[in-house]
């Protein structure tokens, strides 16, 4: 009831999707201590999600946000991406661990 999940538009793997919170947060770098439940939750929810659509191996998975100015919508929004290890060449270069616009 407080976060939804829906597959990405534009998919980096064969599974992506986006959890969002319904309430409006900003983006990833206004999160502060006391939003690390909300980031957990968010976490979980993919992982259900994944699971649900009959993916389990949990450790080829990639969870991230986009880190500003490398976000194109201002709300927050985890990124749940699985297989990792089939994300094409563009994909591992957007959705690169802790690069400079995305963090895990």
């Amino acid at each position: 009831e407080d976060l939804v999940c829906f597959r990405d538009i534009r998919p980096g793997a064969p599974h992506h999707y986006l959890v969002v919170p319904v309430e409006h947060m900003g983006n990833c770098k206004t999160l502060k201590p006391e939003h690390i439940p909300v980031v957990k939750k968010m976490m979980e929810v993919g992982k259900a999600v994944l699971q649900r659509n009959n993916f389990n191996d949990l450790n080829d998975v990639r969870m991230g946000f986009h880190w500003p100015p490398f976000c194109s919508i201002s709300h927050l929004h985890l990124h749940v991406l699985a297989p990792a290890s089939q994300l094409g060449f563009l994909s591992r270069l957007i959705y690169r661990i802790n690069s400079y616009w995305f963090i895990t």
